[in-house]
């Protein structure tokens, strides 16, 4: 791994951790890991992936990354991630996802708007082989975001998987919340602390297998139901009423990808058909 971040010769402060946590993320974790060694940042990074308590190889993985590795059973991301924060050796603390890929010079580029006043730095994230409809809306609202913090100067939203944060600011993860709480209650809770800046021009990539089951699942059940209604039972109630989304892993998303490419296909095949029919029916009439 680039960077200072190799185990137990690592020295006591470095300039950035980054933390992942990690449910069953053998698949997708490589890529992000080698993403992260390929980074380099001034006073050098570590990088700790949390274990939320899998039963795939997620941490065997991490391990032969020579990264830290911590295990964390108590399941849900705000537990997984304050653990992680909590470990970390960093003047600043850097949240991402294990499937998520990072571009060159990513790290040095968020270290390095923390000037005097900003306590964290947020960016957009773009989805890998998306949906056509994950290809358009995503961007335009990071570009909406955009718009609002440039005539404002106010963050409208963060995504944990591009999010930096100063450590001795940290407000803590709400660890009765499970989605959204490491991103709409963290913003929240960091506003306070001072200024939230956003730079729309350090994206991350990262997976799109939670958008496979389509537009309208997608909106009404993993954000509508999974996000929101159990961000905003759980803070209510101030403890874990409803549990993390499930998880879905790389088979379950080659396969839903390839049902929607069928099913796309045969929606094509099926306008071709009508619309072939039609101009048979048309040219009988004329003659």
């Amino acid at each position: 791994m680039g960077g200072s971040q190799q185990g137990v010769d690592q020295p006591s402060s470095v300039r950035v951790s980054v933390v992942i946590p990690a449910y069953n993320e053998a698949d997708y974790l490589p890529d992000t890991l080698a993403s992260l060694a390929q980074q380099d940042c001034p006073g050098g990074f570590e990088v700790i992936v949390v274990d939320n308590g899998s039963t795939d190889a997620t941490a065997a993985v991490a391990e032969r990354a020579g990264v830290r590795v911590l295990h964390q059973p108590q399941r849900g991301v705000c537990a997984a991630r304050q653990l992680g924060t909590l470990a970390a050796r960093g003047e600043l603390v850097v949240s991402t996802d294990a499937d998520t890929v990072h571009p060159p010079g990513w790290l040095r580029r968020l270290s390095a708007r923390f000037d005097d006043g900003v306590v964290a730095v947020a960016g957009p994230c773009r989805y890998a082989d998306p949906p056509w409809w994950a290809a358009v809306f995503p961007p335009l609202y990071f570009a909406a975001l955009a718009l609002g913090y440039s005539l404002t100067g106010r963050v409208g939203y963060v995504t944990a998987t591009n999010l930096a944060f100063r450590r001795d600011e940290f407000p803590g993860y709400d660890t009765a919340l499970t989605q959204g709480g490491d991103e709409v209650d963290l913003l929240r809770r960091l506003r306070r602390r001072g200024h939230v800046a956003w730079d729309a021009g350090n994206p991350v990539l990262t997976s799109s297998r939670r958008m496979d089951q389509g537009l309208t699942y997608t909106v009404l059940v993993s954000y509508g139901y999974h996000y929101a209604f159990n961000l905003l039972v759980n803070r209510v109630a101030a403890r874990p009423l409803l549990g993390p989304a499930p998880a879905i892993r790389r088979a379950d998303a080659v396969v839903s990808r390839r049902r929607r490419r069928r099913w796309g296909a045969g929606f094509v095949a099926l306008v071709l058909a009508a619309v072939a029919l039609g101009r048979t029916r048309s040219l009988s009439h004329r003659s």
